[in-house]
């Protein structure tokens, strides 16, 4: 595939996921030392807790991208772009997302994040549970303290996308103790990014 062709990757961040030492961030650096086109969305400064201040950082973001995209999000980030896809659904090509141990948040998240009610009132519930216009690979955890592999499974079946389960990696982020996440190359490689 030529530089021309191979689609950009957006990295979409959860809620708390900005920083050095989490595999997403590693990811990009990664590709952009290869040579490979990424774009992360920033983080938010104001309404952190938005939705629909998150899907307008994304949508900024892929506005301004021409020719396919990769999407790779984790966390929020998960929810973020399933918002953001039902609301901007023909405006950019999207080859494929990697969306890596949504949250549950339709149910009360363990003490220290937001309140189900705080979330309702932020946008974020309802979860959209109609198919993705793109393929994806949802990728869940065994002992994912927001979110259990059967909602991840659920997720997955309403979003057309296919399941892959990780195995006991937390919620596969600094806190649960993981960095580096090789996999994730090995699964953009199987939405076509190569």
């Amino acid at each position: 595939m030529s530089a021309t062709t191979e689609p950009v990757v957006v990295i979409v961040p959860g809620l708390r996921d900005h920083v050095e030492e989490h595999w997403q961030t590693l990811l990009a650096k990664r590709l952009t030392e290869a040579g490979r086109g990424v774009r992360t969305v920033p983080p938010l400064t104001r309404d952190r807790l938005s939705c629909e201040a998150g899907v307008a950082a994304l949508d900024k973001v892929m506005v301004q991208i021409a020719g396919p995209v990769v999407l790779v999000a984790h966390s929020a980030g998960v929810i973020t772009t399933v918002h953001w896809s039902r609301r901007h659904p023909a405006q950019v090509q999207v080859q494929g997302a990697l969306l890596v141990t949504p949250p549950d948040f339709e149910r009360p998240l363990p003490e220290g994040y937001p309140t189900t009610d705080v979330l309702d009132g932020n946008g974020w519930i309802p979860v959209p549970r109609s198919p993705l216009p793109f393929p994806a690979i949802v990728a869940v955890s065994s002992n994912d303290p927001l979110g259990t592999v059967g909602r991840g499974a659920e997720l997955a079946r309403n979003w057309g996308g296919r399941l892959v389960e990780l195995g006991d990696v937390g919620h596969l982020n600094p806190a649960s103790g993981h960095g580096p996440w090789p996999r994730a190359e090995e699964l953009l490689r199987e939405l076509g990014h190569s």
